[in-house]
């Protein structure tokens, strides 16, 4: 079974995104930016929330096209709107509407390499409280937002216990932590 690995930025108060679902305060560039494009390069798979996917929308990203062309690429949502043909025929990536642990599990099993779990949080919650998420991999951000969206959504009620694996301090304060699931 491939790991699933959920790959995210956090504030130190433990939040992905402001309220509005904007990352304003994040490092977006920086001495960490290339460990993070190499790190993407390991994965086979990424899945995502329709949040996630729908807010590349605002970095040009077209409805249908795939955010990660060296990943197969599967959005979780039961409402995402998808044009039947995208930019050059059907959508680059593939939409799950419904059942959607069955389908997590047969990827854990089919999958070429690790699954890049790249958010949202309501999603990672949903996954976590299945215990399907492996390794846990945060860019702790030098900043809080004192609000906003929390790196597990709203669910809640599941203890879960980490190892630490790895950890780095970039110069600009950003910290990669790697935590493997006990």
């Amino acid at each position: 079974m491939k790991e699933i690995v959920y790959h995210v930025a956090t504030s130190l108060d433990g939040f992905i995104a402001h309220s509005d679902g904007s990352i304003d305060g994040f490092a977006m560039d920086g001495p960490h930016l290339p460990d993070y494009l190499n790190a993407l390069k390991n994965y086979a798979v990424a899945i995502m929330g329709r949040k996630t996917y729908e807010f590349g929308y605002s970095y040009g990203l077209q409805p249908g096209q795939n955010p990660y062309p060296n990943m197969e690429t599967y959005v979780f949502s039961s409402s995402l709107q998808m044009p039947e043909d995208g930019l050059d025929g059907p959508p680059e990536i593939h939409t799950v509407r419904e059942d959607f642990i069955p389908r997590i599990l047969e990827l854990k099993k089919s999958a070429k390499g690790p699954i890049y779990l790249c958010g949202g949080g309501q999603f990672a919650g949903l996954l976590m409280q299945e215990a399907l998420v492996d390794r846990l991999i945060l860019k702790l951000n030098p900043v809080t937002f004192g609000s906003g969206l929390p790196l597990w959504g709203t669910e809640s009620g599941t203890i879960n216990h980490w190892k630490v694996m790895h950890q780095k301090v970039y110069e600009n304060g950003v910290m990669l932590l790697e935590y493997s699931r006990l």
